[in-house]
């Protein structure tokens, strides 16, 4: 599933691309047949994110007629683009946007739905604040942890306590704070919060900006190659039994909560 800086990277793309235009919608799958057809022919205001949300806002302009689509898009959910105009549909496409110079496809959602404003203030109450969000409140987050007995580590994967975050986040922000990954939420500082809330605002604009989730330091940025050819390297994600790249120590690895966790028990103590 995509963490929150690609989503809100993905919402800054779409903007680019759509803004001000009077898109046409459909939905060639089907299961959005009826949704697209109150879309389709409005003017596409924004796109924007709230961690790992996607929401879409259309007008008609003259009649004020507003529409909202919410859009999560899950383990399995992709947006494909291609130039107008399009080639015919291939596969399950929810959701099919045409612009003026480019179009794009929605696959395999979990959700693609119209919004009322009630439905996203409700959305918004579930989640925690957005570190990628200049209207963020982190006093928000940090009510939520240091009144939970649950393991930081846990709390961090938590949407309801800080919206966006992800498995390699939630590793590598609590490694570079030297926080073990099992201490309870009450037993978190609120200086240790807050610092961890400055790491992840950094951190996740980086990745907005670049595409990639980047956490390494540049004094440590060498050794061991990275998890995967085409990622950058990580403190201790997905590296379980290697050493750690600051104390040389094994990489511990367990199950929190049905995610992967990894961290250095000498580092993180």
């Amino acid at each position: 599933m995509p963490e929150g800086h690609a989503l809100h990277r993905l919402a800054r793309r779409q903007q680019r691309q759509f803004a001000g235009q009077r898109l046409k919608v459909s939905s060639p799958q089907g299961r959005f047949g009826p949704e697209a057809a109150l879309l389709d022919g409005l003017v596409f205001r924004r796109a924007e994110a709230w961690g790992k949300h996607l929401i879409h806002r259309y007008d008609d302009g003259a009649r004020g007629t507003r529409r909202m689509v919410h859009i999560h898009l899950g383990i399995y959910g992709t947006f494909t683009e291609q130039p107008v105009p399009m080639a015919d549909p291939v596969g399950q496409v929810r959701m099919r946007l045409e612009g003026a110079t480019i179009g794009t496809d929605l696959r395999g959602p979990n959700a693609c739905e119209l919004y009322t404003p009630e439905d996203l203030a409700a959305l918004l109450a579930r989640l925690g604040p957005d570190p990628l969000r200049s209207d963020a409140d982190p006093g928000d987050g940090w009510q939520r942890v240091h009144r939970s007995s649950r393991p930081i580590g846990a709390l961090l994967m938590d949407q309801k306590v800080i919206a966006g975050i992800g498995n390699i986040y939630r590793a590598e922000v609590l490694f570079r704070a030297g926080i073990d990954p099992m201490r309870p939420g009450t037993s978190i500082s609120r200086q240790e919060y807050d610092e961890l809330w400055a790491d992840l605002v950094d951190l996740m604009a980086v990745g907005t900006r670049r595409g990639q989730i980047h956490v390494i330091r540049p004094e440590d940025d060498h050794g061991a190659p990275a998890y995967a050819p085409d990622r950058p390297r990580t403190y201790v994600y997905r590296r379980a039994g290697e050493p750690c790249r600051i104390c040389g120590s094994p990489i511990a690895w367990r199950e929190l909560e049905g995610r992967n966790l990894f961290w250095c028990p000498v580092c993180q103590h």
